[in-house]
């Protein structure tokens, strides 16, 4: 099974793309807490989440750097060999849905979960 469950932090403020097709294309960073240790803060596990369709519209039109979100998807592996020669290898999740969990500071945007289109 591949299932993956997030809730976390933006980094960044969602970056949105067209394929040739038309399709939307956004692109999130998130920092996953890991769990404190000893009552210690462990840092953060930092993961990129790609998002299509009317759901990437909507990430990019509410999200905002620093937004609390709730992911489900699959966790997708891509290689390549990059212009120096180097293999090249990254792991993503590819989003089915993205849940706000949080408002932002100065809306009335509502708290709705964005199911893929």
């Amino acid at each position: 099974m591949n299932s993956v469950n997030l809730v976390a932090r933006l980094t960044t403020e969602p970056v949105v793309r067209s394929t040739a097709g038309g399709t939307q294309v956004a692109s999130l960073r998130l920092a996953v807490p890991r769990p404190r240790r000893d009552g210690e803060d462990q840092g953060a596990d930092y993961v990129d989440v790609v998002v299509f369709g009317r759901q990437a519209e909507t990430c990019a039109q509410y999200l905002t750097k620093g937004r609390k979100v709730a992911v489900n998807g699959r966790l997708a592996h891509s290689e390549w060999t990059a212009e120096d020669g180097t293999r090249r290898q990254r792991l993503e999740v590819i989003a089915n849905t993205v849940e706000f969990l949080d408002r932002p500071a100065n809306t009335d945007e509502p708290e709705l979960a964005q199911d893929a289109a």
